[in-house]
């Protein structure tokens, strides 16, 4: 899945890491927005790293490995406007962020004409194409490059009457303005939009539901703070979208 630099994220040597590299609550915890992860101090707390511990030696260890990271990063395509063009019988239902006069896209929700949902993610990478599928016979699955990455979950079919609610999608950390995503309002029957400091490479969490009508959706309020919730009621099963801090 989509992680910004947190999959080129370099592994601690053992001789950097000493019993006082990091304080959870100061360096873990704290939010770092994606620009914040453009400079060395950033994603030094991304790592959990507190430099005034490190020696000299250290640190120039660690800033090569910030440096090769920003290599890595700049040298990612940018997804620019998603082409995603209308199909009779589909549903689109996105999540975005408003960045001053951009609106990036984080995910989108695709219920298909067959009545199968998918969780997609935009990214440069196409022979990536992170999602998640639930398909009529009631396995939910998720898929990168391509292969399966974790066993397939048994959920109810979608075939028949659908009941109660089932969960297909929680996942945690986004990058949207470096994947340059834009999100084109037109192509989507609705938009959950988010407000800048929600999300970053390791923060904001994106829950989707599908909901009987009426039905109450996940309680998440054991996994953080809910910014917003939004119910998409043209589909049945509903599609709930949740976002939390």
């Amino acid at each position: 899945m989509l992680r910004s630099m947190r999959e080129n994220r370099p592994r601690k040597p053992a001789s950097l890491i000493t019993p006082n590299s990091f304080t959870r609550g100061q360096l873990v915890d704290e939010f770092i927005s994606e620009d914040g992860l453009n400079t060395f101090e950033g994603w030094s707390r991304y790592q959990a790293i507190n430099l005034s511990t490190l020696t000299e030696e250290q640190l120039a260890t660690w800033r090569g490995f910030f440096d090769e990271a920003r290599r890595r990063s700049e040298a990612n395509p940018k997804v620019g406007l998603m082409k995603l063009q209308p199909v009779p019988g589909e549903f689109k239902y996105a999540v975005a962020v408003r960045e001053g006069d951009g609106l990036w896209l984080v995910l989108w929700v695709r219920r298909s004409p067959k009545g199968e949902f998918f969780v997609m993610k935009p990214i440069g990478d196409r022979e990536w194409d992170p999602h998640t599928s639930y398909h009529l016979n009631g396995n939910v699955h998720m898929k990168s490059h391509d292969r399966k990455v974790l066993p397939p979950r048994k959920r109810q079919p979608l075939t028949g009457v659908f009941r109660g609610c089932e969960p297909i999608f929680m996942y945690g950390g986004y990058a949207p303005k470096g994947v340059g995503a834009v999100c084109d309002l037109t192509v989507f029957t609705g938009v959950v939009e988010v407000a800048p400091g929600i999300f970053g490479p390791r923060d904001g969490t994106v829950a989707v539901d599908l909901v009987e009508p009426g039905h109450m959706p996940t309680d998440y309020t054991q996994s953080g703070e809910i910014v917003t919730q939004k119910v998409f009621l043209e589909v049945t099963p509903n599609v709930v979208i949740t976002v939390l801090r």
